[in-house]
């Protein structure tokens, strides 16, 4: 199981508009983009460079509730993903 520290949340910013990377409990966010797909992208590239890529990016939707979940580079199973 990954570190929490490793882990990485996109969530949308309520102040600004777009959306944020942010670590658990961060009051600052790593990053800000203006789309979801550019925060997702930066999230992986940060759990993939962090941790050796065993933390997760976990999506959260406009509505609060979180959609979605990725896993690091080495965190992942071999499995086909079936969602």
């Amino acid at each position: 199981m990954a570190n929490n520290d490793e882990d990485r949340y996109v969530v949308p910013n309520q102040e600004r508009g777009g959306w944020d990377v942010k670590k658990e409990n961060a009051e600052r966010a790593s990053a800000h983009f203006d789309t979801q797909k550019e925060a997702i992208a930066r999230a992986r590239e940060i759990v993939d460079n962090s941790g050796g890529g065993q933390g997760d990016v976990r999506i959260q939707g406009r509505n609060g509730k979180f959609r979605d979940s990725d896993s690091g580079r080495n965190n992942e199973s071999p499995a086909k993903d079936t969602r």
